[in-house]
């Protein structure tokens, strides 16, 4: 297997990662993340509860988590809609 498929076939498991939405009423229509990014957002709210760590440094860790990811899923669609039209 080639470099380039590799990648691909990462980029198609990042997005179907992502499909999962759910409809929100004041938010709108919202990215369901996978279970395991569910599991570490749960793991940093807890450490903030028990003020093992500030709460802004929560928000700022959980937030940079959520950049990241959004960028990873941007880049796999963008691969994506690159290799449909190719």
């Amino acid at each position: 297997m080639s470099t380039l498929t590799r990648h691909m076939s990462g980029a198609r498991e990042t997005v179907r990662a992502y499909s999962r939405r759910v409809d929100v009423p004041l938010l709108g229509e919202v990215a369901v993340p996978p279970p395991d990014k569910l599991a570490y957002y749960a793991g940093i709210g807890v450490l903030a509860a028990l003020q093992v760590i500030e709460w802004p440094l929560a928000l700022v860790i959980t937030a940079g988590h959520v950049l990241a990811d959004q960028h990873a899923s941007g880049l796999a669609k963008g691969v994506g809609e690159a290799l449909e039209t190719a």
